[in-house]
């Protein structure tokens, strides 16, 4: 890992609104499934990076559902009671991990940047510089990891390698106990070299 963190790279710190996306309608499915029906509705979110077509349906994952009834953008057809917390628990019920996603999700989209579902590497998502998505491929993946959360060296390493075989750079979105994330650069040379100097001091 880096030897120092570096709160303004790779991701400044340039605080957006959402205000241009409009208030979206979208209705729950089973499995915690969040679907959004009308054409005109997905293609304002598919221009934003959001949600997905998956068969006839477009889907929004359950950190970007979130992530837009925080910003008060995403409204539920016949339910308006339901609010980010009520969303949040029932959401709970399906992914343990989605807060950690949530967090890691809402920082980068508030920074500007479109961040889609990662490669499978555990909470990771892939993130497109500005203005770049749907032009080029994805630059980073991004991993996200609560503060204190024990993590083997060889199974961190081993996601790091795939990564830089991949093209992209390897990035660790470390969750304050407040809530505030923090950025470290990684790569598989820095990490193991750092694991040796610990396991020699």
């Amino acid at each position: 890992m880096s030897s120092a963190p570096s709160p303004a790279q790779p991701f400044p710190d340039s605080k957006i609104a959402e205000s241009e996306i409009p208030l979206i309608e979208s209705r729950l499915s089973g499995g915690g499934k969040i679907l959004v029906d009308e054409t005109r509705f997905q293609d304002e979110l598919r221009t934003k990076g959001f949600g997905e077509k998956e068969g006839a349906e477009y889907v929004l994952k359950p950190y970007e559902a979130l992530y837009l009834v925080h910003t008060k953008r995403l409204i539920f057809k016949g339910k308006p009671d339901i609010t980010f917390d009520s969303l949040f628990e029932m959401l709970l019920k399906y992914d343990r991990n989605i807060m950690t996603k949530f967090l890691v999700y809402r920082d980068l989209r508030s920074r500007g940047y479109v961040a889609k579902e990662g490669f499978g590497f555990g909470n990771d998502f892939r993130v497109y510089e500005r203005g770049e998505y749907e032009k080029k491929p994805a630059k980073y993946v991004v991993f996200g990891i609560n503060e204190g959360t024990n993590t083997t060296a060889k199974s961190f390493s081993g996601a790091i390698e795939q990564i830089e075989k991949m093209g992209k750079e390897a990035v660790v979105a470390v969750i304050e106990r407040r809530g505030e994330v923090i950025y470290y650069k990684a790569s598989k040379m820095r990490f193991v070299e750092n694991r040796y100097r610990q396991n020699n001091a």
